[in-house]
């Protein structure tokens, strides 16, 4: 028998490892960006086309290489980094495996200008699929210059399982922003299709949250500090009341090299409980400086993992630094022990004794006789001391011949069911003990603010009123979407919001299917967002928290049919204008509520696929009664 077993091609397994670094063009991006950083630029200019599919460029000031370092840099596991094992505890820079070029030069082609600072001429490299195809001196400035074009033009199977423009966009500016932040002592600027994105100017790190966030959160961010000596942290976290639902503002930077790492989340999440929801998410900016032979950043091709020799320890001092910040800033309440101003409570003389209170009560007094009353018990009777003797006989003499007062609730309770029942206080009628009969379809009550009760034939209907009026909500706002027949109310004073970054780019992509949806939305000179008109149903819901909520749903999916686009802004209108739980609501409003679910084409389930309607049977309710 043949053997089997045998080696790739170099070509094969250039390509199968550069799956691991190369995943989309962001990955491109932020490896050349870190290249570039890692060389000394202070200048670094990203030019997108086609959200990457077609160019990527990135040209900076950085010091530039030699000939024959321009060419061993595409080689796998070529690098100026480290030079043996134990240089892996002490790394400083971006990059240090020797991959990133190698695997971009593997499923793309790739141009390269670079020359140094001492060079007369440079260098000027042509390589495809690994492979030099051509090598020429050239006149160019100081730096480097990388063009990738046509990522993945040579595996079409990865290339076909690439996302929309717009998500794949979205990828490489949060790659972009990782790396701005990181950075902010150098310029930045990223240009897509010909579009600016960003121009950012070298600064101090609350200018650059600053210009790649908005304005906006100039007056929300509060300083962290604190300084070990096994860690330092410092940078910026929000206020608790700009606490958002969406993700999208968290950054956590270890040696100034992005990373995610959800136990320190939880530690910062602990920190503002009790102070914002438990859905909502705080903004933070975090920048931990540590010795690198305490961490382990080869764990992860892209490394965006690192592993702590001593988490537990860097998980308490985060913890206390933000709870210091907050409390430094007045954000946490804090007990006030300054006596001034407080009353003047009189103390108890210590000479003579204190008198014991007594209480004055009429023994036979009877509530229930017409003839007593509180005013002739007060004023005929002498104070006597509580005594358990004589005239509590008297209290229930024809208490058995009572009936029950017409205002009172008629309470019926049974197998852990409790019902209270009352008319309507405009109808000014009440039950009587004749009145109490078997439910008909047509009563509806409302239980614990949460459920809808009502009988049916089969046996006892509940109803969960939120899912219900979500769903009524959204069959209604898609059958307007897709007829184009939303009816709007125009806004008086138009209400502004601002979005950076990648919110930004998503709700002007969303402008044209929000106007069909009724919330029309224009941006202005200062690239704020302007809510001109909103739909009927959304006048009392807070806008803001809406439109983040659509773009949340937006990021968190990928919908490439404008009909399931048009789904999702529908389900999160619902959800946002429906009526919450422990909303009350007249038997009308129920009675409404109930033609209008089972008018629906899905009243059953929600969108969501949640139970809405749930009922009991007959023999079950038989059965809980042992009949």
């Amino acid at each position: 028998m043949s053997n089997i077993i045998k080696l790739l091609p170099d070509s094969v397994a250039n390509q199968i490892a550069a799956g691991e670094v190369v995943q989309r063009p962001a990955s491109v991006v932020k490896e050349l960006m870190e290249n570039s950083v890692d060389a000394g630029a202070q200048s670094i200019q990203v030019v997108i086309k086609e959200s990457g599919r077609t160019l990527i460029q990135i040209i900076d000031n950085g010091s530039g290489m030699s000939e024959i370092d321009a060419r061993m840099a595409f080689e796998r596991h070529a690098t100026s980094k480290i030079s043996q094992a134990d240089d892996l505890f002490h790394i400083r820079t971006k990059g240090f495996r020797g991959e990133a070029l190698a695997s971009i030069a593997a499923v793309a082609q790739v141009e390269l200008k670079t020359r140094r600072r001492n060079d007369e001429l440079g260098i000027h490299l042509i390589i495809g699929a690994s492979q030099v195809e051509e090598q020429t001196p050239i006149q160019c400035a100081v730096g480097s210059n990388f063009m990738v074009k046509n990522l993945f033009y040579n595996i079409p199977a990865r290339r076909k399982f690439l996302k929309q423009n717009s998500t794949e966009f979205r990828h490489v500016l949060n790659e972009f922003e990782r790396v701005a932040l990181a950075h902010s002592e150098v310029e930045f600027s990223l240009t897509h299709n010909d579009t600016t994105i960003y121009t950012l100017p070298s600064g101090n790190l609350r200018q650059r949250i600053v210009n790649l966030i908005g304005k906006q959160i100039n007056q929300q961010l509060l300083p962290i500090q604190a300084e070990t000596p096994l860690v330092t942290i410092n940078g910026f976290i929000g206020k608790p009341e700009s606490a958002r639902k969406t993700l999208g503002t968290q950054f956590f930077f270890v040696n100034n090299r992005y990373i995610r790492h959800p136990y320190l989340h939880k530690a910062l999440m602990e920190a503002y409980s009790n102070l914002i929801s438990s859905d909502s998410i705080p903004s933070y900016f975090i920048f931990i400086e540590i010795d690198p032979q305490l961490i382990d950043i080869n764990i992860h091709p892209t490394k965006t993992e690192i592993k702590f020799e001593d988490e537990r320890t860097i998980w308490h001092i985060l913890n206390a630094a933000i709870r210091e910040s907050l409390g430094k800033f007045n954000i946490v309440p804090s007990i006030d022990f300054d006596m001034e101003g407080m009353p003047d409570i009189p103390l108890p003389l210590r000479t003579g004794g204190i008198d014991e209170p007594s209480i004055s009560i009429n023994p036979t007094y009877n509530p229930f006789d017409p003839s007593s009353s509180a005013s002739n018990h007060h004023q005929h009777n002498p104070t006597v001391h509580l005594s358990s003797q004589g005239g509590w006989e008297d209290l229930y003499n024809g208490f058995e011949n009572e009936t029950p007062d017409r205002n009172e609730a008629i309470s019926t309770e049974s197998s852990g069911f409790h019902f209270t029942i009352q008319s309507e206080p405009e109808q000014q009628t009440f039950l009587s003990s004749n009145d109490v009969a078997p439910i008909t379809g047509g009563s509806f009550f409302q239980f614990k603010g949460r459920y809808i009760l009502s009988s049916v034939k089969s046996g006892l209907m509940f109803i969960d009123q939120k899912r219900a009026h979500e769903q009524v909500l959204f069959e209604k706002f898609l059958g307007q979407m897709e007829s184009r027949q939303q009816i709007s109310q125009k806004q008086l004073f138009p209400q502004v919001l601002t979005f950076g970054g990648e919110d930004a780019l998503l709700l002007r992509d969303l402008l044209e299917e929000l106007e069909c949806a009724g919330i029309a939305i224009e941006e202005n000179e200062d690239g704020d967002f302007e809510v001109l008109s909103l739909p009927i149903d959304l006048l009392n819901a807070n806008i803001a928290h809406v439109v983040e909520a659509i773009l949340e749903s937006y990021k968190t999916g990928e919908y490439n049919a404008e009909q399931e686009l048009k789904k999702r802004i529908a389900a999160t209108m619902a959800a946002n204008a429906a009526i919450k739980y422990g909303h009350p609501l007249s038997v009308i409003e129920m009675q409404e509520l109930f033609d209008n679910l089972f008018a629906c084409q899905s009243p059953n389930y929600s969108f969501a696929g949640k139970t809405i309607i749930c009922i009991i049977e007959n023999d079950s309710i038989e059965q809980l009664f042992g009949s």
